[in-house]
């Protein structure tokens, strides 16, 4: 064993945990919604940054402006207020034709086109500032659901991974060679069972055990199209890693790519639950 490896990644891993249970927990001690909001922010921006990055390398040819990375970022705390703190629908429709215009004017009219910069800035948004809103909102209603749409992102992955290692013998795609469909199966049917189970010891909230199955489902299904959709983009890019913000882990975008993936939709049935 690579003694110094395996501490480098042991001492990431602690400190990342040690952040990630602070933002979401921290307001069991400290009372407010600073921690999951400076959590949240601080991975909106991790993950922008090395969106863009990622999106320099896949169009090499292509003009990316540094002006135009700090003016997403800016537009990225723009969306995140927004869909946090707006009592109406006027900011969200302000900002859906407002955003676009402030990222594609001066992309188009610089002084070099960036009109693939300014679209890939647009879509950077959606993929990352617009989840990381959802989870903050997710955790107003309730701060155990974006913990346990994590646990759930977890355990998929290593159940899948185990199930994968005994009995996987079926590409489950070209995209990530190492997965299997026996995998990926076992994987998302363990994390429904193991839902079932939180779910007859959940007394802290008001949601019905099939809510927290289908919650599971979707941090199996859309947390493994998440990871599909990140290592395309980074074989597109041709790198390894997303960032290098966690050594021996890779970027802030290799740890949560299921996670930004599932967050919509986990939301969207959150509001669903609640409605009906």
């Amino acid at each position: 064993m690579n003694w110094p490896v395996f501490f480098t990644r042991l001492g990431s891993a602690i400190v990342f945990a040690a952040i990630m249970m602070f933002g979401l927990l921290g307001h069991l001690w400290t009372g407010s919604v600073y921690g999951i909001v400076g959590l949240a922010l601080l991975i909106q921006s991790l993950g922008i940054r090395e969106f863009y990055r990622l999106a320099q390398n896949i169009f090499k040819e292509a003009h990316f402006p540094a002006w135009l990375q700090w003016l997403t970022q800016v537009m990225g705390v723009l969306v995140f207020v927004g869909v946090n703190l707006s009592a109406s629908g006027a900011f969200e429709t302000a900002m859906l034709t407002g955003i676009p215009l402030i990222i594609l004017f001066p992309a188009i009219l610089s002084k070099r086109t960036a009109l693939a910069a300014g679209v890939m800035s647009l879509i950077g948004l959606l993929y990352v500032a617009v989840p990381m809103a959802l989870m903050v909102q997710l955790w107003s209603i309730h701060f155990s659901l974006p913990l346990a749409l994590i646990l759930m992102i977890w355990m998929n992955d290593t159940m899948a991974y185990i199930v994968g290692s005994f009995i996987g013998k079926t590409p489950f795609s070209p995209i990530s060679p190492k997965k299997t469909w026996e995998g990926t199966i076992g994987g998302a049917l363990l994390t429904i069972g193991g839902a079932a189970i939180w779910a007859h010891y959940d007394y802290a909230t008001r949601f019905h055990p099939i809510d927290w199955m289908v919650f599971a489902a979707i941090a199996a299904f859309a947390g493994t199209a998440g990871d599909l959709l990140e290592s395309k983009l980074k074989r597109l890019a041709g790198i390894k890693d997303s960032g290098n913000i966690m050594p021996g882990h890779g970027g802030a975008l290799d740890r949560f790519d299921s996670l930004l993936a599932a967050l919509p939709f986990a939301y969207i049935y959150i509001m669903f639950a609640m409605a009906a």
